[in-house]
């Protein structure tokens, strides 16, 4: 199949599709590169080779293979694999406004993306969360949702004309989306920018909730795009600063360092390089800002609930290297800018705030007074 990758209504490059392979296999011309996805544009840059680097772009949209009980969702929508997901909504996304564009389609972007056209979303909320769909129901694959990324259940639904992503915890695990509020409410008062995550209930499971903050104009470019093929992997974090800075962000390792010590507050275990990026306006390509906080449920992991001791996982990443909490925070170069002082009484919030789930998510009152615990030692080992 002969295509057009789009970028809202620019052209970006026209291709060659294997609708069996899923691959791309040539890209017969390029059009607007400074408009291709960054990761393609900084390889074209360096005159290698796009065509596979394309292949794995768009594979990238796409649900992992490493999504949990996919292959159960798979058997509710019907289909075999998660790619085959990516050919029933042209490739479109809540996270940019890229697209695939068949040859000779006149279809236009105002027609189809999913930022001012409403999509199904309840089928695939049931099929997520856990409800068996009526087989002899046709479902829309017309969603965003074939674009969701990670490893942990998800929805985009609509809410009051709003679009918001519902996330699970990971199989029986319960903490996930608790962790996201908990992040929300250390952040709030903070006074870091950060995306506002609340609890809702779907098919008697806990799950977080947060309202998308991208929009018709504007992309997220990850961390991973901004960094590949940049940078030698020791230097990434100055490295990262200093390619911010030349686009016109401001106060990057401020912000950076509001997020490694929310970061070492609930000991996240997984920043890694695709859940920290930059908001780009994709009509003029200018660089707005740094993203907001987001993606903060993997945290608080107690790997034992003895009675002597808490055991903890105390590695964290940053960017491509992973270490010790402890020494993650020494990246900040001037603690005492934070007034912690503003966390008084958010572990009592927070016990308050679990105990309330507790019929939904069975957690035990030990076990809810060990996590408030281990908080409260992260904060008190901060401000000492």
């Amino acid at each position: 199949m002969k295509c057009t990758l789009m970028n809202k209504n620019t052209e970006v490059l026209v291709a060659e599709y294997n609708e069996a392979l899923k691959v791309f296999t040539d890209i017969y011309e390029v059009k607007n590169i400074d408009y291709a996805p960054l990761i393609l544009f900084n390889s074209y840059s360096k005159d290698n080779n796009i065509t596979p680097i394309l292949t794995d772009w768009l594979k990238g949209r796409g649900i992992p293979s490493w999504r949990d009980d996919l292959d159960l969702l798979l058997a509710k929508l019907n289909i075999t694999s998660p790619d085959e997901l990516l050919d029933k909504a042209f490739g479109l996304s809540l996270s940019d406004q890229y697209w695939v564009k068949q040859t000779g389609s006149n279809i236009e972007y105002k027609d189809i993306n999913f930022f001012e056209h409403d999509f199904e979303d309840s089928d695939f909320t049931n099929a997520t969360f856990g409800n068996e769909l009526d087989s002899s129901k046709k479902i829309s694959l017309i969603s965003p949702n074939n674009t969701t990324d990670g490893r942990l259940k998800k929805t985009w639904i609509i809410e009051n004309g709003k679009r918001y992503l519902l996330k699970g915890g990971y199989k029986n695990e319960v903490m996930q989306p608790f962790n996201e509020v908990l992040a929300s409410m250390i952040c709030e008062r903070l006074g870091f920018e950060h995306v506002t995550y609340t609890l809702d209930i779907v098919n008697d499971r806990v799950v977080s909730k947060c309202e998308c903050f991208i929009n018709v104009n504007t992309e997220l470019i990850p961390a991973h795009q901004i960094l590949h093929n940049r940078v030698v992997k020791e230097n990434a974090y100055e490295e990262y600063i200093r390619i911010l800075r030349e686009k016109g962000i401001h106060d990057v390792r401020e912000k950076l360092e509001n997020m490694f010590l929310l970061d070492y507050l609930i000991l996240n275990e997984d920043r890694h390089l695709n859940n920290f990026g930059i908001i780009r306006n994709v009509n003029t390509l200018k660089w707005i800002d740094m993203a907001p906080i987001f993606d903060n449920g993997q945290s608080l992991n107690i790997l034992d609930y003895n009675e002597e001791e808490v055991i903890i996982n105390g590695q964290g990443r940053f960017f491509y290297t992973v270490y010790n909490f402890d020494s993650i925070i020494t990246k900040i170069k001037d603690i005492k800018r934070f007034d912690l002082s503003k966390l008084n009484g958010i572990v009592e919030e927070f016990d308050e705030l679990l105990h309330k789930y507790q019929q939904v998510t069975k957690m035990t009152d030990r076990r809810i007074n060990k996590i408030c615990t281990l908080l409260m030692d992260r904060i008190n080992k901060i401000t000492k």
